[in-house]
């Protein structure tokens, strides 16, 4: 079992403070764009896919690709959130090769492929309280044979505000964990893991 090394809480406050000061500058600025952060790896989920020993596998192009399409859209208010990848069908299918490699699973040549379109894509800042919601439907096949199609839901809740000076920021951090929560409902589904099991 791979050994993963996470990062160190006084670094990730650091990251964080910055985000918010960056944040806070361009919305003083005027300027309604920033970028998600990118993608952290949930490594005990990790972990316990890898303890399943799954087969090799592929990833298709994550759907859906028009960066106009709605769900490649998000707003935190005024603030416009953008993918770092291009689109944020680029940035769970980045997520997806990413953490499979991690545990040595991924081939983009293998046999098992695995197909996602994001149907729900959702920050919403609230007052007090923000939340994300995000719904991608999952199809893994094996040499053209269907081995599994589902549907799945990802959560968080996050602290907010009425200002945006800290609402805007607290959303742009929230992403990466919304694609981590979503990718943590797939990775510990026992029909996922049967479907890319060798």
């Amino acid at each position: 079992m791979a050994i993963f090394f996470r990062p160190q809480g006084v670094r990730l406050r650091a990251f964080t403070a910055r985000l918010f000061a960056s944040a806070a500058l361009v919305l003083a600025s005027g300027c309604a764009q920033l970028a998600a952060p990118p993608y952290a790896a949930d490594y005990e989920a990790l972990d316990r896919l890898e303890a399943a020993r799954p087969g090799m596998v592929a990833v298709a192009k994550v759907q859906p690709t028009d960066p106009n399409d709605k769900v490649n859209t998000l707003s935190l208010r005024r603030a416009k959130l953008l993918s770092p990848s291009g689109t944020f069908a680029q940035y769970l299918e980045d997520a997806l090769m990413r953490d499979l490699g991690e545990i040595s699973a991924y081939d983009p040549k293998a046999p098992t492929r695995i197909a996602a379109r994001i149907l729900v894509n959702e920050l919403d800042l609230g007052v007090i309280n923000g939340s994300g919601r995000m719904e991608v439907e999952v199809v893994v096949t094996r040499a053209s044979a269907q081995r599994l199609r589902k549907t799945y839901r990802g959560e968080l809740a996050f602290d907010s505000s009425y200002a945006n000076i800290v609402a805007v920021p607290a959303g742009q951090a929230a992403y990466p964990r919304l694609v981590r929560a979503l990718l943590r409902q797939v990775y510990a589904d026992p029909q996922f893991i049967a479907a890319i099991a060798p």
